[in-house]
């Protein structure tokens, strides 16, 4: 008997199965495709040729984040920010490039000069206001001994600047006469 009473409960439970609203399917889209990097990256050079900087920086950086293992959309972000003389921005965008190339050189040059352009005009600032005095003197003196003898330029930046000069030999701080005349009014004076 106690079969007979199942059979009944089990049609039931089957017919309100059959009878429930259908689930309603779920679609998954897919992510879109992005545009191939050759198409976002000659976008971005026409637009950055049109004078519209903004959007082509809008368009390189879509390439940055839809190919984020390629260098080249960083590349000419750094490059752009660069030519436009912000070499904090250049700085960071060729870091970028070197985590994806450690060995790119345009990246390293990229460093290299937006560092040594950052650092003369601060120096700059300091000579006018005529406050490069003690340690921070000391220390330009130091970088610019250093960076003479690595260009192989007497002098880092010659009277006729427009002109380039061949690298000569180096002569350091001391062969100079009157360079450690802290009395000079010329606060560069031991960086020429």
């Amino acid at each position: 008997m106690k079969q007979f009473h199942v059979l009944p409960l089990l049609g039931v439970l089957l017919l309100a199965a059959c009878s429930a609203p259908p689930v309603a399917k779920t679609s998954i889209e897919a992510p879109p495709i992005a545009a191939p990097l050759d198409t976002i990256l000659a976008e971005a050079d026409a637009a950055g040729r049109a004078g519209q900087v903004d959007k082509a920086r809008a368009l390189l950086h879509k390439a940055a984040a839809a190919y984020p293992a390629d260098k080249q959309a960083w590349l000419s972000l750094a490059q752009g920010s660069f030519d436009r003389g912000e070499y904090g921005e250049a700085i960071s965008e060729a870091q970028q490039v070197l985590q994806r190339d450690a060995e790119n050189k345009v990246a390293h040059s990229i460093v290299a000069v937006s560092g040594l352009r950052a650092a003369s005009s601060a120096l700059a600032e300091l000579s006018m206001r005529n406050n490069l005095a003690g340690n921070v003197r000391n220390e330009a003196q130091e970088l610019a001994k250093l960076l003479r003898t690595s260009l192989g330029e007497a002098e880092l930046v010659p009277a006729n600047a427009g002109a380039r000069t061949k690298p000569g030999p180096v002569t350091t701080l001391r062969s100079k006469p009157g360079l450690g005349n802290k009395n000079a009014s010329d606060p560069f004076g031991a960086l020429k």
